[in-house]
């Protein structure tokens, strides 16, 4: 069975109302890839009755009431992507196409989708307490700097008058909210909430800067830094107009077993029957993947996975893992391949800290600047499910499609022996996102050396296999710290080594990272000036990365004049 998504499907499945109403930008997917289908399956099992409207018109009522009034909450999420990323590039344009909605269909879900969802709700049903949810509300649950705008933005929780804001890994909490409203509490001291309060009334706490319409960057880079060296262990308050946002401190991150039984959910694992021949790009890429994991250690300075799934990894059992590969291969789309099992990042599945504080550890980054010693790095766990996932009897290949931190394969080479030999579907593709190991630093990213030694022992066990295989690297451009000298160090890289890259990153300031701090205020964590690329620069660095299209010359010569580089203009222009 579906989640019911209209009045018909309720009165079929025998309720009479519903008591939480899940609105998502979305279309609605029942896979344990996508957020609202995962958080009212986990509802539904506690015994609430849930419904789905998805990407509703919101100009106007009608698909907003199409449930009725749910008995506790209506519950908002943007959808598995924040809105804006979702509707434009790097370069502010708007895309032509959104890979969560039938046929790719733009245009379905409007901007600041949380925001206009929960206006609307909030006009329609002024009683009923509106949740907020997922990635968008999660990363801009403080005040933060919206790249559209260019301007800092406050709370998402003001601009959009919810009641709660959930963030982060959602199932303990949302249950705790519903359980408490069930129960006639406002609940306002649940751990992985944001709420809106009319005093400080918790211990501990910290009291960040208050935010005023004069937000300067300055008081901005202030209370980022105070944000991330105090969020983990306290409560935290930030006064606005008389009021304050309270940030409760993070949910302990799911158990095993928690993850297990989320899982094991009965999802149908397709498209609702409303998408009937319709494609969805967005099922395609995941249909035949397993979730293993969340979570990351990593800590890369322009990625918000720490801010929002945490720094602790949250690892499923073997057994529910391998359960879910039968699950898969008897679904009518499965052609003999496993396309990924894996999470953040693949190979930190069934990694921890040794001293059980991975929560509440001041480092943002388990791996940088070097491997903390407390870190139980082994990657044999992964190796041992990776074999018998490939074992079972209707599986041909199990791939790995969710990247590898090649620092963290560096220490386990029968691991780089492994995915050479058994789980690479031709390409791989790995993230050393630059050559230039000042950029990496700004980036929080390993030096480049050790992306070469993966690269010569992934290779060398190639060969050894009679395998013609090649790995794809993931580049950014245009990231802080990061000038057009650097840029032609990676292009020359790229040249010499006749790397054609089809796709390249150009660095989007997106809510919560360091990244977009020192974007935004021109400073690093730790106070000093940073260079920041922009405007005609960042489109010469484009071209020099992609340096073997004929339409990039022009502005090849260009970069080269500029940086003073024109001893390499026979290099890359023949």
């Amino acid at each position: 069975m579906f989640l019911p998504t209209s009045k018909k499907e309720i009165t079929q499945l025998g309720w009479k109302q519903l008591d939480v109403i899940i609105v998502t930008g979305d279309a609605y997917i029942d896979h344990p890839a996508f957020g609202a289908a995962i958080i009212g399956r986990y509802l539904l099992s506690k015994g609430f009755k849930v419904g789905i409207i998805a990407q509703p018109d919101w100009k106007k009522d009608q698909d907003f009431l199409a449930l009725g009034e749910p008995r506790l909450f209506f519950g908002i999420t943007a959808g598995n992507m924040d809105s804006m990323v979702n509707h434009y590039t790097a370069r502010k344009k708007i895309r032509s196409n959104d890979a969560y909605s039938p046929q790719d269909k733009a245009g379905l879900r409007p901007n600041r989708a949380s925001i206009v969802y929960s206006n609307k709700i909030k006009k329609l049903f002024k009683n009923v307490p509106v949740v907020l949810g997922g990635v968008e509300a999660s990363l801009r649950r403080i005040p933060h700097y919206d790249y559209w705008s260019n301007k800092v933005r406050n709370s998402i929780l003001f601009d959009s008058k919810a009641d709660l804001l959930v963030y982060g890994m959602g199932e303990r909490p949302i249950l705790q909210v519903a359980l408490a409203l069930e129960a006639g509490e406002i609940p306002q001291n649940i751990a992985g909430t944001t709420v809106i309060s009319k005093q400080i009334a918790s211990e501990p706490y910290h009291l960040l800067p208050e935010f005023h319409s004069k937000f300067s960057k300055q008081e901005f880079w202030q209370l980022n830094k105070e944000f991330l060296q105090n969020y983990r262990d306290k409560d935290l308050y930030m006064l606005f107009a008389g009021r304050y946002l309270k940030h409760n401190k993070p949910a302990e991150p799911l158990s095993t077993n928690e993850m297990d039984e989320i899982y094991n959910l009965e999802f149908e694992r397709d498209l609702h029957p409303q998408y009937k021949n319709k494609r969805i790009t967005a099922f395609e890429q995941i249909k035949t993947s397993v979730t293993a994991h969340r979570g990351c250690f990593g800590g890369c300075n322009f990625c918000a996975i720490g801010q929002h799934q945490g720094k602790t990894i949250s690892s499923r059992s073997e057994k529910s893992i391998l359960t879910e590969v039968d699950k898969i291969t008897n679904q009518k789309y499965f052609h003999k391949n496993i396309s990924d099992i894996g999470g953040p990042t693949a190979n930190m599945y069934g990694t921890y800290c040794k001293l059980g504080i991975s929560r509440t550890c001041t480092r943002n980054s388990c791996l940088m600047p070097e491997i903390c010693p407390h870190l139980q790095t082994s990657q044999a766990s992964y190796k041992k499910l990776l074999t018998k996932a490939r074992k079972k009897e209707k599986v041909q290949n199990v791939f790995i499609g969710s990247g590898i931190r090649f620092d963290l394969a560096l220490q386990d080479q029968d691991f780089i022996r492994q995915i050479a030999k058994n789980h690479t579907s031709g390409l791989l593709k790995l993230a050393p996102e630059h050559t230039n190991d000042r950029v990496l630093q700004k980036m929080n990213k390993p030096k480049f050396k050790y992306y070469q030694q993966f690269l010569e022992q992934y290779m060398k066990y190639s060969r050894q296999f009679g395998k013609k295989q090649f790995v794809v690297p993931y580049i950014i451009v245009g990231h802080p710290g990061e000038t057009l000298q650097d840029t032609i160090e990676l292009a020359y890289y790229l040249k010499k080594n006749n790397i054609r890259l089809k796709q390249i990153q150009q660095f989007t300031p997106t809510p919560m990272t360091i990244s977009t701090l020192m974007y935004y205020t021109g400073k690093d964590l730790q106070n000093r000036k940073i260079y920041v690329p922009n405007g005609r620069e960042i489109r010469l660095m484009k071209a020099l990365v992609q340096w073997y299209k004929t339409k990039n010359r022009k502005l090849i010569r260009e970069a080269l004049q500029k940086a003073g580089r024109n001893d390499l203009t026979k290099f890359f222009l023949g």
